[in-house]
This record gives C-alpha cells, sequence and structure tokens, in this order.
C-alpha cells in the first residue's frame, strides 16, 4: 500500500477527530491490496479471511470514510450493488464496459470520450469535475461460440450476475 495513501487518510481522519485504528489499516490494506472492482460484501469475506475479528459494521464503516475522504469511489455498474472502485486515484477519467451476460467488467480509457466530455461541459457552460461511463454490451463469445468462461465460472462461485432488461 502506498504511503500517500495513508497520509491522505490520516490527514482526513484527524480532520474529522477520528484516529487511525488496527483494523480500519487491515481493512484499508485489503481494499487497496487488489486492483479489482469489489461490493462490501466481498470486502467482508475477503477481511475475514485474514481476520474473523472484524465485523461486518466496522468495514461498511470504513468504506464510508474511505469514500467520503475520496480514495475510493462508488461506482453503479447496474446490478443493483453498490460497488466500490479502489484505482480512479491513478485513472479519474476511466469508464466501464460491462456485460449483461456474464457480468464482466473492463475498464478502459479513451482520450476522445475525455475531449467529447470536456467539449459538452464547456458548451453547457460547465467545468467537468469527474466522468465515468457505463457501456452495457453482451458478452461476444457467448454470441458468437455458445458458451462464455465468465459465466460459468461467474455461477460457479455464487456471483450475482446482472438482470437482463
Amino acid at each position: 500500500m502506498e504511503a500517500q495513501l495513508k497520509e491522505r487518510l490520516d490527514a482526513f481522519l484527524r480532520g474529522k477527530g477520528l484516529r487511525r485504528t488496527e483494523q480500519r489499516e487491515r481493512i484499508l490494506k485489503a481494499v487497496f491490496s487488489k486492483d479489482e472492482h469489489f461490493t462490501a460484501d466481498e470486502l467482508c469475506d475477503r477481511v475475514r479471511r485474514s481476520d474473523s475479528g472484524i465485523s461486518r459494521a466496522t468495514v461498511y464503516r470504513t468504506l464510508a470514510l474511505l469514500v467520503e475522504a475520496e480514495l475510493l469511489r462508488e461506482i453503479d455498474l447496474g446490478d443493483q450493488h453498490t460497488t466500490y472502485d479502489p484505482n480512479f486515484l491513478e485513472k479519474p477519467s476511466h469508464n466501464h464496459l460491462v456485460c449483461i451476460d456474464c457480468g464482466k467488467v473492463i475498464e478502459f480509457e479513451d482520450a476522445h470520450i475525455d475531449t467529447l466530455n470536456d467539449c459538452v461541459t464547456r458548451r453547457l457552460g460547465f467545468r467537468a469535475v469527474k466522468q465515468s461511463l457505463r457501456i452495457e454490451a453482451t458478452c461476444e463469445q457467448l454470441r458468437k461460440r455458445g458458451r462464455c468462461p465468465n459465466l460459468i465460472a461467474a455461477r460457479l462461485t455464487g456471483r450475482r450476475l446482472r438482470r437482463k432488461r
């Protein structure tokens, strides 16, 4: 975990009159140990594998603090669950392609989208602060081959899949 993250969190906690705790430290480490999106329940499971003494409430409160400190972003991937994105600090303007068949999420950046957003916001008299785009698409593997390894893996792990519209 980067020292910069710890410094930003420490400054935020001091400003709120809160202290850094060992439990928050473990949750922070779990959040930024992987460069993947996750739900609060997935994080709870990850944290509890290493420390069963951390309560679900502590995980949820810490997530709220990390979002408020702007170290973590809540994103809507359309699956009726709040998903957290730990890597937007390095890539503040990134987008998500979401497969409506298997739930696979692919992050992408595109300078053309950034330029278009800048043009649109300026034309309408705004200044963009942050930008996120979610594109929902169908899985090409499923369409072409009739099966998708991501769909099979999602079902085997019991992941909730997106509801088709």
